[in-house]
């Protein structure tokens, strides 16, 4: 009875309405609490987690006001690859080589790319977000319009309080939950977080090895292959059919479409399958992109993103680092 009235005065009130009424909020907030027991969180665990929860207005305002794209993938890279983070980059890849060097070891990932997404994610773990991640996945699921989501991502947050990864005043994270020096979503961070350095906790917040092996283990789950390169930039012909630019081909079979590496030499004589990647056109920059490449589309969607981190791996072990 209790939740269709619920239902019922979340159904009878806009998105809109329901950000500006704190007892719409709070009805809510006590609806989800019944569906968090329900899934197994403990009592104790729900309340306490629930104790001083905020309906986030800039949270959903940072969801509705992200802004469409409208920067090319030469003007992505010259704004998120700029030379201080390259630099901090291979200096931060020094620094931790031998931890690296272990995890990658035992995941199959190599350590740039572990140190590429941990600069793409945080800055090397200093931007990690400072919203409580309670209140903002409770105002993100109150908000309505990815609801289930974001109730899913609720749910397994308060299972990580409940297995004391984190206390409750650390738990932060960015307006839409992604947390850490990983930026995992809750539900990642069961999936995939590890312990690497054996303490019994899985925190990536604070300790580099757990941050390092939750990266690598990701990757590893995802289908990274530790034998392959994620991609090359290539030159196609002038004539070349683009409606093919979607296709998985054999390198071998690029070729015989005149696809040849940036500098002009052949493409070389490999078992690899690749994909054209011409994100802003003809005119633009064109990749042939691997296994590895896909991989890091499943970690982030975006073509930019993926191109980024790749690029920036390159770039934290070439030119090599001399002593």
């Amino acid at each position: 009875m209790k939740n269709a009235l619920v239902a019922a005065l979340m159904l009878a009130l806009p998105a809109a309405v329901q950000a500006q009424t704190p007892k719409a909020f709070s009805v809510y907030v006590e609806k989800l609490k019944a569906e968090a027991i329900n899934e197994g969180i403990k009592p104790d665990v729900v309340n306490h987690a629930f104790t001083d929860v905020k309906y986030l207005h800039r949270a959903v305002q940072a969801d509705r006001s992200q802004p469409e794209s409208k920067l090319t993938l030469e003007g992505y890279l010259h704004r998120t690859l700029p030379g201080w983070k390259v630099k901090q980059a291979r200096i931060q890849y020094q620094e931790h080589k031998q931890e690296l060097d272990k995890i990658a070891k035992k995941y199959g990932v190599k350590p740039q790319y572990i140190v590429a997404l941990w600069a793409k994610e945080s800055s090397f773990g200093r931007v990690q977000g400072n919203y409580p991640v309670i209140s903002a996945l409770t105002s993100m699921a109150f908000e309505g319009r990815r609801e289930d989501f974001f109730k899913g991502e609720l749910f397994s947050a308060l299972k990580i309080l409940q297995q004391g990864q984190i206390s409750l005043s650390e738990f932060k994270g960015s307006w839409a939950g992604a947390m850490g020096q990983t930026q995992f979503m809750p539900s990642s961070y069961l999936a995939l977080a590890v312990d690497g350095d054996g303490d019994g906790k899985k925190d990536i917040w604070r300790d580099t090895a757990d941050v390092f092996a939750s990266i690598a283990n990701y990757l590893a789950k995802a289908g990274w292959n530790d034998d392959q390169t994620w991609g090359r930039q290539v030159k196609v012909p002038a004539d070349f059919d683009w409606s093919l630019k979607n296709d998985i081909r054999s390198l071998d079979d690029w070729a015989k479409l005149g696809v040849v590496r940036y500098d002009g030499k052949p493409l070389p004589h490999a078992n690899m399958k690749a994909q054209l990647k011409a994100v802003d056109g003809p005119s633009g920059r064109v990749y042939l992109v691997y296994n590895n490449y896909q991989v890091l589309k499943r970690w982030n969607r975006s073509d930019y993103f993926a191109t980024g981190v790749s690029l920036l791996a390159d770039r934290i072990v070439w030119p090599p680092v001399t002593q």
